[in-house]
């Protein structure tokens, strides 16, 4: 059964750090899948946050987090990571990783709402003095 599990999450001060992971089923292959994270508030829309694809070596960052949060992947373990620096109150949010087969980062990861063939449950951040 394919799916993704995302762990790392957490209740931090303003200016921490934390580095979440978000381990693949064997099916899901950091190789061919292009893997993307997304959070969502509450009360608000899911929010793309950062994207990486094998196909063409592909990045994305969201203005909002750019310069602060960097997406890796360990493709021994199947697991990509996204490390969060110099967290603030408005990161506070359910952290999602999601796969798309074959795709680009470049294509429709920022403005389709339907991106991600497979998703995790979530893992969740707050950021609170």
């Amino acid at each position: 059964q394919a799916q993704l599990v995302e762990s790392g999450g957490g209740s931090v001060q303003p200016g921490a750090s934390l580095n979440l992971s978000c381990v693949a089923s064997k099916h899901i292959t950091l190789d061919y899948y292009a893997m993307g994270w997304f959070r969502r508030a509450p009360g608000k829309e899911r929010e793309p946050i950062s994207c990486m694809s094998p196909s063409d070596g592909g990045i994305y960052y969201a203005d909002s987090v750019k310069g602060r949060f960097t997406i890796s992947g360990d493709y021994a373990k199947n697991t990509v990571h996204l490390q969060m620096n110099s967290l603030k109150p408005e990161d506070t949010a359910l952290y999602i990783c999601a796969a798309e087969g074959g795709v680009l980062c470049s294509g429709s990861f920022s403005r389709s709402p339907r991106w991600g063939e497979f998703t995790g449950q979530g893992t969740q951040v707050t950021v609170s003095s």
